[in-house]
């Protein structure tokens, strides 16, 4: 892994909600130590303005979010990952590219908000409980003692967070 800051990659198929708010949870809690991207296998090429209207509900930066193919990271120049995580099941079962430097992988399934039913407050509700899961097990990663466990603890504990209901 590298030193100082830890690159991290979360997917999922459209890059429209989830892999969007994790990006921009990490960068926001994790500055300083943790440089977070996101990406789709299929990126839907929009993010969705439920997220968008969220993240600024929650003071978040949101000029910079975009969808993009996780093509772009895999590209010779792109920035080395230390950790990818998938946080929707679709991307889970895909074959993911070979990415450089071998990084740690984990899988943070997170129900598609985009998929929820129902009115206007429970698709929002939706989208709420994907971002507080999402916030909690970003916690959870951030306050790991990387240094002091070994690749294989560390895998482990990385499983179990995504078990975890956040």
């Amino acid at each position: 892994m590298s030193e100082g800051v830890y690159n991290v990659l979360f997917l999922c198929t459209g890059n429209s909600a989830r892999s969007i708010m994790a990006e921009a949870i990490l960068n926001r809690e994790g500055q300083g130590r943790f440089k977070a991207f996101s990406a789709g296998s299929n990126p839907s090429g929009e993010v969705r303005p439920e997220v968008i209207a969220l993240l600024k509900k929650l003071n978040f930066k949101t000029d910079e979010v975009r969808s993009k193919d996780w093509s772009e990271f895999a590209d010779p120049g792109a920035p080395e990952m230390d950790f990818v995580f998938t946080v929707c099941d679709n991307a889970a079962k895909e074959s993911c590219p070979v990415w450089p430097g071998q990084p740690m992988s984990a899988h943070w399934g997170v129900p598609d908000p985009v998929s929820a039913e129902g009115n206007e407050t429970e698709h929002q509700v939706a989208y709420n409980e994907a971002f507080r899961m999402l916030n909690n097990r970003i916690s959870i990663f951030m306050n790991l003692p990387m240094s002091s466990l070994d690749k294989l603890s560390l895998q482990e504990k990385l499983e179990e967070i995504g078990k975890s209901q956040g």
